[in-house]
């Protein structure tokens, strides 16, 4: 004889306070640190002109580095970032079999990268202003709209095919992952298109919303029965 088990989920409420709980730990330092660059008084900003100002120095001087870094800000706009992500949802979905994990996916995909969008209005932040700047870009520079997404993205990436790794894999996912998120960042302050602390927000924010997105879908499909041999089967 068999009995007839189902695996444990957590219920709907656990699920959205575990989510809000996280998103709460790190969306309030976001906020704090909004209300910080908004208030144009404070060491934070001290630091943010002076760090501009050298790293724009630096790329000034390097052509090189100028290249790289224009090259590099292309390949990482949302529009690219978001469209391979899809692309792999969509190969999770047909050809992997993880329909419900590749929905949230890309839910999350699209609904954190407007969120930022939101974000970035509310907080008004105008862009760093240096003598001879070495790019332009236009719209407001709190969060940096890269280091947002490519954070969400990365980690919405990470968790879709999470299931699918080997133990290196779950080990060099996550590495790469956090290069590519720590390069953008350094990309968008040595081309003075945003401030440190635009793409500390940023990063905090895009993992912020991925990760409360993904407690909330922990548990959302439905428990699976599993058969196993009762006692003295």
């Amino acid at each position: 004889m068999t009995s007839r088990r189902t695996t444990a989920h957590p219920g709907r409420p656990h699920r959205l306070l575990r989510a809000a709980g996280f998103a709460a730990a790190l969306g309030l330092p976001v906020a704090a640190l909004a209300l910080v660059v908004r208030s144009q008084v404070s060491p934070v900003l001290v630091f943010d002109e002076a760090a501009i100002r050298a790293a724009t120095d630096a790329t000034r001087d390097n052509p090189a580095l100028y290249r790289v870094l224009v090259v590099w800000q292309t390949a990482f706009q949302a529009t690219w970032v978001n469209l391979a992500v899809a692309l792999v949802c969509l190969w999770a979905w047909r050809r992997r079999g993880l329909r419900t994990r590749a929905l949230w996916a890309f839910v999350t995909l699209i609904v954190t990268w407007n969120l930022g969008l939101v974000v970035k209005q509310i907080v008004q932040r105008a862009r760093p202003l240096v003598e001879d700047p070495v790019a332009h870009a236009p719209g407001y520079s709190f969060p940096s709209g890269h280091a947002t997404n490519v954070a969400s993205a990365g980690l919405t990436l990470t968790l879709l095919v999470w299931p699918l790794l080997g133990p290196r894999g779950r080990v060099a996912m996550p590495a790469a992952v956090a290069v590519v998120v720590l390069l953008t960042a350094l990309d968008r302050v040595y081309l003075g298109a945003h401030y440190p602390s635009d793409v500390v927000g940023g990063i905090v924010l895009g993992t912020a919303m991925a990760g409360a997105s993904y407690l909330g879908y922990l548990g959302w499909n439905p428990p699976v029965p599993r058969d196993e041999p009762t006692a003295g089967s």
